[in-house]
């Protein structure tokens, strides 16, 4: 058994390997220092014979304090204890008839590890895969995984970006995740975070330049993509990237904030990253997937390299979204500002993006470009919910808190019958009601209450009550976010699970229902809703073929509990959630709900 450490230092005169032996925690054990070896490039090597799989070990920069390595694999005494050696190969998978999966199109379905379970862990996770075939679901999207302070928390304040969490169960548990998920014929995504690190446990300043003030972002500085030394993070980037696919198997990486990515270089970062990738997945015979989130609403995102694009796969669209939570919801405050109409919705169902160059009241000009002709709608993700859109409220409410079970089944019938890729948020194929809120686990205590008093402080500003906000740092907030399952058991519940997998099952089953031609959906709208003063139609109607789509919003109406919709074509009710009756060329539904009709 030998090993061979390196770190990259470039402007170090001396960098110390401190090896830790019988570590049973953090700041225990018998630890040796042993100088390395200046390499090319700005790197620091030394063979150790005695090393391998299970050996604990930190780097000492300069004569400094001992510290984790910026590529640790396994972090098993949290993000400030010594890193451990970790060897993929051990893992035996099961795999080898996996083909993969291309992600446009699937069916997507985020989940926090934290959370999807009681026990919180990737292997209590697995215990619910099962489930998820049973829906349909075809991506199980990972929210982030890289080792981050204390024990709960989402993720996105990672400082370890090699590693898997230890208390999810660390990384022999995620190859052990997505070898069962693709035993079932699921994919897995994984959601990274390359444009900012956590306050706490973040090291890498201390070794060279991986951050810069040339650039700023909405949490600092910014990660160094395109000044000295920049070649070097961008490797620590991409090399990230490719070991998920090729160490652990995984299908589809989502990119966080890449807007927040700020690089002047001839190539992008992300330019670069496609194109590592498409080499890695000739490679080994599968599709990879990167699937960005980013608020610039510009398709040059999802333009390939050679036609001068950045080359991702798909990505996020927060439109669609808003078109739709602002219609269900009326709410009309922040970025819903612009959205909540019908006609805002029928655009964006047709062009993808709502501000694609026009004027956006929440950024106080124009934004975004048109999507040009042609461009697949499988390019676009589509959600009435997710973990930024639930957990970035002052309570975390779900939208299934505040709606109706017939509102509820009307947005599922419209994302999953979309143009565009679907994705589900756990638990809403249920219409969950648990809410799903911010909670961190740091140990610092002036961390936990600028965290604390930071979000308080935020939704004042915004017109909360600040009393409301749940406490981050409290464990009853992490506990109040676990998905309950035994809500699946209740009549309410129970139906709209099953009108999920309803929904799930034409999808894949009609081409029309998922057919990517945005230029080829319609969506007709009723008249307004008189109970309402904020425009909202009674009704909506979205044309995909032969099929129809519809949705009724309304709440009440004095003279008739039924709303009348016409077909303009004779139909059969396929999927309905209400009651209703079909009568000529027009459909009547009483109160809200949705019907999927086959016309003739």
């Amino acid at each position: 058994m030998s090993h061979t450490f390196a770190v990259w230092a470039p402007d170090a005169t001396s960098v110390d390997l401190v090896l830790v032996r019988d570590a049973t925690g953090p700041d225990d054990g018998t630890r040796t220092a042993r100088a390395m070896a200046r390499a090319d490039g700005g790197w620091w090597q030394l063979a150790v014979s005695a090393a391998g799989h299970g050996s604990d070990y930190l780097f000492a920069v300069d004569g400094g304090d001992p510290v984790p390595d910026p590529r640790s694999a396994w972090q098993p005494f949290g993000v400030h204890g010594p890193s451990r050696l970790f060897d993929p190969s051990r893992h035996r998978w099961s795999d080898e008839h996996w083909r993969g999966r291309d992600v446009r199109g699937a069916l997507h379905y985020e989940l926090h590890v934290g959370t999807f379970t009681p026990e919180g862990t990737l292997d209590a996770a697995v215990e619910r895969l099962d489930h998820l075939v049973g829906l349909g679901v075809e991506v199980v999207a990972l929210m982030p995984v890289a080792a981050f302070p204390g024990r709960w928390g989402w993720g996105y304040d990672g400082v370890h970006l090699f590693a898997v969490h230890d208390p999810y169960g660390g990384p022999a548990a995620l190859q052990r995740f997505v070898d069962a998920a693709h035993a079932r014929g699921l994919a897995v995504s994984l959601d990274c975070v390359y444009n900012h690190l956590g306050p706490s446990g973040n090291y890498t300043s201390l070794f060279g330049p991986y951050f810069t003030d040339r650039h700023h972002t909405p949490w600092g500085q910014a990660v160094n993509l395109d000044g000295e030394g920049a070649a070097e993070v961008r490797r620590w980037i991409c090399d990230n990237a490719l070991r998920w696919f090729r160490d652990f198997h995984v299908d589809a990486l989502r990119l966080d904030a890449v807007h927040a990515l700020v690089d002047d270089s001839e190539r992008h970062v992300l330019a670069q990253l496609a194109q590592e990738t498409a080499a890695l997945a000739d490679g080994l015979r599968r599709p990879l997937s990167l699937v960005a989130e980013s608020d610039l609403n510009d398709a040059v995102m999802v333009t390939p390299t050679t036609e001068g694009g950045l080359g991702m796969t798909a990505q996020w669209d927060d439109d669609v979204h808003h078109a739709l939570h602002a219609l269900l919801t009326g709410e009309r405050q922040g970025y819903y500002a612009d959205f909540g109409s019908g006609e805002v919705l029928r655009t964006v169902w047709r062009e993808a993006f709502w501000h694609a160059g026009r004027h956006s009241s929440f950024r106080g000009g124009d934004w975004g470009r048109p999507v040009p002709p042609g461009t697949s709608g499988h390019r676009f993700l589509a959600y009435a919910a997710n973990h930024d859109q639930v957990g970035n409220r002052a309570t975390g409410d779900r939208p299934a808190a505040g709606l109706s079970a017939g509102e509820v089944a009307g947005s599922l019938a419209l994302v999953l019958t979309s143009p565009f890729t679907p994705m589900l948020f756990m638990g809403e194929e249920w219409g969950c009601r648990t809410p799903f809120q911010f909670f961190t686990d740091h140990q610092e205590p002036a961390l936990a209450e600028s965290v604390r008093e930071g979000r308080r402080r935020e939704f004042a500003e915004h017109g909360w009550d600040a009393d409301q906000v749940p406490d981050p740092q409290d464990a009853a907030t992490r506990d109040a976010s676990v998905l309950a399952w035994d809500e699946v058991a209740e009549p309410t519940h129970a139906g709209l699970l099953g009108w999920t997998r309803d929904l799930v099952a034409l999808r894949r089953r009609e081409p029309d229902l998922a057919d990517d031609d945005l230029a080829e959906v319609d969506v007709e709208l009723g008249p307004p809703d008189e109970t309402r003063d904020d425009g909202r139609p009674e009704w909506l109607v979205v044309h995909r073929g032969e099929w129809r789509v519809v949705v009724v919003l309304r709440t009440s109406r004095a003279d008739d509990d039924a709303t009348e919709v016409p077909l303009h074509a004779t139909g059969r009710v396929e999927r309905h959630w209400g009651p209703v009756r079909a009568e000529g060329r027009t459909l009547r539904l009483e109160g809200p709900g949705a019907a999927l009709v086959r016309t003739a």
